[in-house]
């Protein structure tokens, strides 16, 4: 009977040529990795160590320990930022969120003009915080602004939206809603293109309304882009700074003193550096914290 078996794989010269792929891919990404270390990683790293130390800016840093995270235990003004952050994130947060969703559902439907609308909508996101900031602060102005104008038009009084501590924080969040909720739109857009037709059309045969299709189907089929939306919108809000620094720096008092803008405060206005990078990786522990909890409501399979 003739020898029908196969001749030996090269076993050694396919591994060899493995190696000297891995080997040259990890050479490509060298470059990457070194200005992620020099410029990402090194920061977080020097900063953590500048929060363990007592340092102006016109003097020697001095190591303390965990001295200044015991001092933010203490300090009033700290735990009134984090008031006003968890404030102003309970007020834009679910706005962005339920907004963004509620925009994307609108203007996935085939209506004229839907695309323009798209723009219309998305575009506020691409101006600068600082332009947005100056914007809204003429829009918001006691004597001439328009929004006080239209009010009065109503019969309504006119308000002092950004010097009034009751209103200010509130305003923000108005500001910030009109600001970003388009990038949430654009999200939940990218969403809607992965839920298959066929699923919606099998509804409409079975005899299923607009809103049972939604919450039956779209709605679930949404919830990685959801889990990403809600962490990002968290995030965002939790570090707000930009626009609070721009229309009231914290203003009026302390009622709109953020976290970050309290940080600004400490180490770039008083230059107490050491203080103010605790403050710092305070927050970012507190953000790393809501983040876990958000991805604890989400079913493992929904996490991105």
């Amino acid at each position: 009977m003739a020898n029908t078996a196969r001749p030996a794989v090269p076993h050694v010269s396919m591994q060899r040529a493995g190696d000297h792929a891995a080997t040259t891919r990890h050479l490509f990404l060298l470059p990457y990795l070194i200005v992620f270390t020099l410029f990402r990683f090194g920061p977080i790293v020097v900063g953590w160590l500048i929060s363990l130390t007592r340092w102006s800016l016109f003097g020697s840093p001095r190591w303390i320990g965990a001295a200044n995270y015991r001092a933010l235990w203490h300090d009033p003004l700290f735990w009134v930022s984090v008031k006003n952050t968890l404030a102003f994130t309970a007020m834009a947060a679910p706005t962005l969120i339920l907004g963004g969703l509620a925009l994307a559902v609108l203007l996935d439907q085939p209506l004229r003009g839907r695309h323009l609308a798209r723009v219309l909508i998305f575009a506020p996101y691409a101006v600068m915080s600082a332009v947005v900031g100056v914007l809204w602060n003429w829009l918001y102005d006691t004597n001439f602004g328009i929004v006080n104008y239209y009010l009065g038009l109503v019969g309504l009084p006119s308000i002092a939206w950004l010097t009034n501590e009751h209103v200010a924080l509130a305003a923000i969040a108005l500001t910030t809603v009109w600001w970003t909720v388009g990038y949430n739109m654009v999200i939940y857009l990218a969403g809607l293109q992965e839920v298959p037709t066929e699923l919606q059309e099998a509804g409409i045969i079975d005899g299923a309304t607009f809103w049972q299709r939604f919450r039956y189907i779209t709605l679930p089929l949404l919830a990685p882009t959801t889990y990403a939306v809600v962490i990002l919108t968290m995030i965002n809000t939790g570090q707000v700074f930009d626009q609070i620094y721009v229309m009231t720096a914290g203003g009026p008092g302390t009622a709109t003193l953020t976290l970050v803008q309290y940080m600004y405060y400490q180490a770039f206005q008083t230059y107490n550096l050491g203080y103010g990078a605790a403050v710092a990786y305070a927050t970012f522990v507190a953000l790393l914290l809501i983040t876990l909890g958000v991805q604890r409501l989400f079913r493992p399979e929904a996490a991105v």
